[in-house]
């Protein structure tokens, strides 16, 4: 890792963590939690939510392009734990319904780590001046808020749907 001792640079680290983070979202997490998700409304708010993580990677590609840096991402060691444990415990779960209760939690602590992330690079960019790239972030920002939502209401459709047994 380079020496980070600027701002820019700072967001430049930033910006490479969460292209990994979207990519990974987009190659792999999204497409197999569509695949695990069994209640309709869920499974189809994924998938609509993977068209815009597509987008969310070009936006960050982007906004390298605005900084004049390469696109290169880095691997963040959040996204990768939060998906190791998702899997750790998916695996034991076999009740659909509990599943889906079950994956609704992982995709909001998703949610909140791209949230805090993009709240963070909009700050710094802010600072610097870099409108457009500020414009940029909060666009993904602000499909990530109303992705939450979204998980937050399924969750709470789902928990009342008959978790007591």
């Amino acid at each position: 890792m380079a020496t980070i001792s600027q701002p820019r640079d700072l967001l430049v680290n930033e910006l490479k963590g969460m292209l990994y983070v979207e990519q990974k979202l987009a190659d792999e997490v999204l497409p197999q939690l569509a695949e695990q998700i069994n209640e309709g409304e869920f499974k189809q708010s994924i998938r609509h939510h993977l068209e815009e993580t597509k987008q969310h990677v070009v936006n960050i590609e982007r906004a390298f392009e605005l900084l004049g840096e390469e696109a290169r991402p880095d691997k963040s060691h959040a996204i990768d734990g939060l998906v190791a444990q998702h899997d750790k415990v998916v695996k034991n779960i076999d009740s659909e319904h509990v599943r889906d209760v079950f994956n609704a939690g992982a995709a909001a602590k998703t949610e909140h780590l791209e949230i805090s992330a993009y709240e963070s690079m909009i700050t710094t960019a802010g600072s610097l001046g870099e409108e457009e790239l500020v414009s940029l972030l909060e666009e993904n920002l602000e499909q990530e808020r109303n992705a939450l939502k979204e998980v937050v209401k399924v969750s709470e459709e789902l928990a009342t749907q008959g978790l007591a047994v």
